[in-house]
Formats: structure tokens, sequence, C-alpha cells
């Protein structure tokens, strides 16, 4: 991990797959690889390549673990540990825990050898006859290797990274941001002294009269000095920019997974999408504006230095500081209108997205006359807050730069007056002047959108602190494949629960009260009930989407902390009531076997299609032109109550869980494809739990 930049505080413990692995188990193995990287803090995305791109694979994948083919003779897995990515070469982990470096090519080879095994020697007669010389057979065969294998897909690539919930500046070092950073501050730090060099050369010579050929060539030098290291400083701004922003979208997208169902179900559409809007604020902030007040402060730092020196002394430099002051408290006022402004703004894009949403139910339910009452209310307090903020804008762009002005040459009155500064010093202090209004003006430049990034980050700062706060703790334990039919010897159950309590509020009534109960495998349950009697509320803690007050919950033996959160959620599937279930935007395919697995095998396709038929949506697939090819979602198919209840049936089979929870999902069908789906429900389901009303 050290050597791929990766590591942690947490040591990383070398293990043997389990036994129950298997050569073949690839699924199995990629979860012993996930639940070893999570207990080191670094995150595991399995991928896949075709033969085509192999090489590009191997050239782009490190850090990554590549899974070498079989050594039948030695019956053992073989993994390649990449470091370092490269155009020709790349960094390997050997098993002396050295760094090798080995060509692309090699490890291409390595990849490739057993699918590439069965058609070489028919390629080499077939070259050989063709008279192709000997010199060339090589290339030839792998032009045409690649022209035969170009679709094999190439599976068992993991690339690792560190956890987005990982420490901003651990994962700054991984990306080498810091670095970056470095080349920034240097780069700007020495194109500032040069200008400042560069005009002391040029005011001490007018002032000395001394100004000749070589001063002027001098003074030229140094501007074109200090204009190639602010390119310097440039290209790396433009690198640090790119970086942050990817890291932060990336640890956004983190919390967004993690956030917990209850936080989601009372926030709105509207809510969402502007979070989404504030990131793009953001990032757009941080490619544009994003250090311009950094420099900006820095210069006014080097302004003060320069007046204190100059002919007005300290009590200058003391004036550009109370200036500084003043403009911190127009800044706080500023920021106060943009916050009442931009909860306004927030406030309306929820207001019309949800009555997007919610349309058909207007149309049915409410009162033309009544449609935009509330939206003119907003609109006129948008307005009113809006036009205060512009105001405080334009007062605040106006009089930085104008009233450093008149406040600078203020300073300088004394000093004139009274005749005790020497040339050479009242020009320094004319150029301290010059300095700070530059600064000034940046600042004033920069202050819309520094306002526009704080509003977005009120916005995103609530989900940010979900990854800082959120740790889930990884599996200790690595438990057969879900999909493995073999029952404990002993008899395990599949979930037991003693003393379950729930509430939703800390201070709110007991939903739960003292509920025990075991599921062992192969049983068939019904649980009956009234209306909010508790039942759905049971099935969420079982699969883990909430989490118990009190009481004891286990699955196979084991609690939660010890399978781990995922872990747990792929072995327990619950389908949630229609209302809370949703057809996404893709194909049916990919709703189907989103839980299982994408991109999907052929094999996977095939069982989805035979569930699909066993669940009576055999009509369904045959009136989609495309089958399960088909787009579909909202408004992209014309999918009745009915089937869309028995396409989240078949999503939740095809997970292959150990225990299936329906929550009400035969309420919407006929008695005939009721009958229909509850017989595969039946056969295919290891464990189940139904949910229905009495």
């Amino acid at each position: 991990m050290r050597r791929a930049r990766l590591s942690t505080e947490t040591s990383m413990t070398i293990a043997i797959p389990p036994p129950h692995l298997g050569l073949a188990d690839e699924e199995a193995i990629g979860r012993w690889i996930e639940v070893l990287a999570g207990q080191c803090g670094v995150e595991v995305e399995p991928t896949q390549s075709t033969y085509g791109e192999a090489e590009q694979l191997v050239r782009a994948a490190g850090p990554a673990l590549l899974l070498l083919p079989d050594d039948d003779a030695a019956n053992e897995r073989r993994f390649l540990a990449l470091l370092t990515r490269g155009r020709w070469w790349i960094a390997l982990l050997g098993p002396d825990l050295a760094v090798h470096r080995v060509r692309c090519g090699v490890v291409r080879a390595a990849l490739c050898e057993t699918g590439e095994a069965p058609y070489v020697r028919p390629i080499d007669q077939l070259l050989v006859s063709a008279g192709v010389p000997e010199q060339q057979r090589a290339r030839a065969r792998r032009v045409i290797l690649n022209e035969q294998l170009a679709a094999v897909p190439l599976r068992g690539c993991w690339l690792l990274r560190l956890a987005p919930d990982t420490a901003c500046w651990a994962q700054a070092r991984q990306t080498h941001l810091r670095q970056a950073l470095l080349r920034l501050i240097g780069g700007y730090s020495v194109a500032q002294g040069v200008m400042l060099a560069a005009w002391l050369l040029i005011g001490w010579s007018a002032l000395a009269g001394h100004i000749d050929a070589g001063v002027f060539l001098g003074w030229v030098l140094l501007l074109l000095t200090a204009v190639a290291f602010s390119g310097l400083a440039n290209l790396a701004e433009s690198r640090l920019a790119t970086g942050v922003g990817a890291l932060f979208k990336q640890r956004l997208l983190y919390s967004a997974v993690q956030l917990e169902p209850e936080a989601i179900r009372h926030q709105g559409a509207g809510q969402f999408l502007g979070r989404v809007m504030a990131s793009e604020d953001i990032e757009l902030l941080a490619k544009a504006e994003g250090f311009v007040m950094v420099w900006a402060l820095l210069q006014l730092g080097l302004a003060a230095g320069l007046l204190a020196y100059g002919a007005g002394g300290w009590p200058h430099a003391l004036l550009l500081l109370g200036w500084l002051a003043m403009a911190v408290v127009l800044g706080w006022r500023y920021l106060q209108r943009g916050y009442a402004w931009g909860d306004t703004h927030l406030e309306m894009t929820n207001d019309l997205v949800e009555r997007m949403v919610g349309h058909r139910t207007r149309l049915a339910q409410e009162s033309r006359e009544h449609w935009h009452d509330d939206e003119d209310r907003l609109l006129e307090r948008y307005v009113q807050r809006l036009e205060q903020l512009h105001r405080t804008e334009s007062h605040f762009l106006a009089l930085l730069p104008r009233g450093w002005m008149v406040l600078g040459l203020a300073g300088l009155a004394w000093p004139l007056v009274s005749a005790q500064g020497t040339p050479a010093r009242l020009a320094i202090s004319v150029g301290g002047m010059l300095l700070a209004l530059q600064a000034w003006s940046r600042l004033a430049t920069s202050a819309p959108s520094s306002i526009q990034a704080a509003l977005a980050w009120k916005q995103i700062g609530p989900l940010w602190r979900v990854a800082t706060g959120h740790h889930t703790a990884p599996a200790h334990v690595i438990m057969p494949s879900p999909a493995q039919p073999d029952v404990p010897a002993d008899r395990q159950p599949v979930v037991t629960a003693r003393g379950l309590h729930f509430r939703y509020h800390e201070q709110g009534r007991l939903v739960l009260q003292a509920c025990t109960l075991q599921i062992w495998p192969g049983d068939r349950v019904l649980l009956e009930g009234p209306s909010g009697g508790g039942k759905s509320t049971l099935a969420a803690l079982l699969a883990g989407l909430r989490s118990p007050a009190s009481g004891l919950l286990l699955l196979w033996g084991y609690d939660r902390r010890t399978v781990g959160t995922q872990e747990w959620r792929r072995r327990v599937v619950v389908v949630p009531q229609f209302h809370e279930n949703h057809v996404f935007t893709g194909t049916l395919a990919f709703n189907l076997l989103m839980g299982r697995r994408w991109p999907p095998l052929p094999e996977d396709l095939e069982v989805a299609e035979t569930v699909c038929r066993e669940l009576g949506l055999g009509d369904l697939l045959d009136r989609m032109p495309a089958g399960l090819q088909q787009m579909v979602g909202e408004c992209g198919w014309q999918l009745s109550h009915g089937e869309r209840s028995r396409l989240y049936m078949a999503r939740a089979l095809l997970q292959q869980a150990d225990m299936l929870i329906l929550d009400e999902s035969f309420g919407a069908l006929d008695p005939e494809n009721l009958q229909r789906a509850l017989r595969c429900v039946l056969r295919r389901a290891p464990t189940l739990l139904v949910i229905a009303h009495p």
C-alpha cells in the first residue's frame, strides 16, 4: 500500500483466500479482496476490459490488482500488483516486496496467454502455408489475434484507491496535488519577487539618473522572467483546480450514496437538484476564481510592508489594515444578504420541481384559480431580496478600490506637506498604494463568485459532512457466496432478532417493542397486520436499511458490525412498497440486473429473461422492440402497475440473496398473475418473508 501511495493509518494484513472460494469463483475472490482492502482503508473498484483493450488497461490501471489465468499445475491463483501506470513501463510489486519495472507488453502477454493458446498453432500453420516471412509472422499473428479476439471480455481487474472518506490531505498526496500546490506557490512567489525587483531596478535608476541600455535590458529580462514564472504558476493552478474538483465531486458522490434512506425520505427532489447545482457552482469557482482571493491577500501583505517602509511609515500601513477591517464588515453584510437571497432562490427551486413532479395531481385535485398563489408570494420575496443583494454588491464593488485610493492619498498628505520623505521613499509609498489598489480590484472582482461559493457551500456542507462523519466498519468475516446453496452444518438461523426496539425519533413512541424472531433457511413466513403496525419497519430492520434502538440482530450468527452493512444488504434483500421503489432510466436489463452484476454476462441475461417469463412478463418482453435492451424509465416505456411490481420482484430474485422480503408486492396483481408470480418466488427464493394485509 505504501509503494502505491495508498498507505493509511491502518496496517495491512496479507491473508490467503479461504478454501471455500475455489479457483473458479471469481466473484467470491473479488469480495475477499474487497474485505481486506476495506480493513486497510482502501476502496476497490472491479472493472473489466476486452482483449483488444488489454494493453490500454495495463497502461492505465495502476495501482491495481490483476488476476492472472489459472495455473492448473500449481492449483493456485496468481495476482499481479500494479503500482504505477506508464506508457511503456509499469512498476510491479514482486513476491519479495521489491518494485520491478516491466514493459507493458510483457504484462499484456501474461494476461492474454491462456486465451490466445488455442489459436496460436492454427494461425502459425496458416502463416507458413501463406508464405509469410518468418521475421513478420509475430506481427501478423498479433494482428489476426486482435481481429478474432477483440470482443472477448477480460475480467479479474480491481482498481485500488483511497476511500473517499479518507483525509483530504492523504488523497491530495495520492493524486500528486501537493506537488501542484507547491509549484503554484513557488511560481507565483518567484513571479511577484522578480516583478518587484524589476520595478525597484527601474525606480532606483530613474531617481539616480543612471538609466542606460544595460539597465533597460535588465528590466526587460526581469519582466520576461516574471511572465515565465506566472505561466508556470497558471499551469499548476489549472492542474490543481481540476484535481481538487475531481476529488470534490468524488467525495460528494460517496456522501450521496452513504445517505441513510430516512434522510432521503424527508427531502424532496428540488432540494437534491439544488445541491447538484450548488456543487457545479463550487467547482466552477475552483477553476476560475478559486485562488484570486488568496493572491490578493498576499499582495495586501506585501503592500503593507512597502507602505511601512515608505514615506508614510507604520501609520500608512495601519490605514491599509483598517481598510481591510472595513472590507470585512462590508463583506459580512454582503454575505448575509446573499444568504437571504439564496434561501429564497432554493425555496423557489424546490417549489418548482415539486410542482413539476406532482403536476398530474394538481391537474386532478387543485383548483385552477389557486395554482399560482404561492408562486406569486415567492416571486415577490425573491425580487425584494435580489434588489437588496444588488444594492449591497454595488456599494461593495464601488467603494472597495476607490475608497482605498482616497484613504491612501490621505496617508501621504502629511509627508508631502512637511517634506519629510525622500523621493525614493515617496516612490515606494506610491508603489505600495498601487499594489494595494490592484489587490482591492481583484477582491472586488472575485467577490460575487466568492459569495456564490459561500451560498453553494451552505447547501453542500451537510452532504459533505456525511462522508466526514460516516465510517462504515469493514467486514471482519468472509462469508460464503450468497448464491451458494450450502446450509451451515450447525443449522444456523438466517436471521435472529431478540428484544428489538425501534423508534423514529429519540423522544418518539416505540414502533417496535421487544420484537423477537428466528427465520431458518428454507422458511416461508407470512407477516400480517393492520396498517401502521410496524411491518415495513421490521422489514427495513431485517434488511439493514435501519438500525434498531436496542436489541440483538444477527445474520447467520454474526452482528451487523462484523458482517458489514454492504454485505448484510447484499444477503437480505427487501422489495419495498410500490411507492418506495423505482424504475431507472435505462434498459430493462439494467433495471433487472443492477443488483446482481453490471455489465452482465450472457448467462445473466438468460436467467433474467427466464425469471421474467416465470413471473408472467413474457408478453411484455415480446411486445418490446428491443427486448431486454429496451429503454425504460419514468417516461421511457408504458409499464403498468402490475408489470412494475413484477419487475421489482424479478430484480430482487436475480440478486441471489440468502433471504428475500416482499413488502405488499402482490397487491397490484390479478389472481392469475398472482398465482404465477407466487409459484416463481416460492421456487426461487431460498428463504422468504412476505408482508401482507389480513
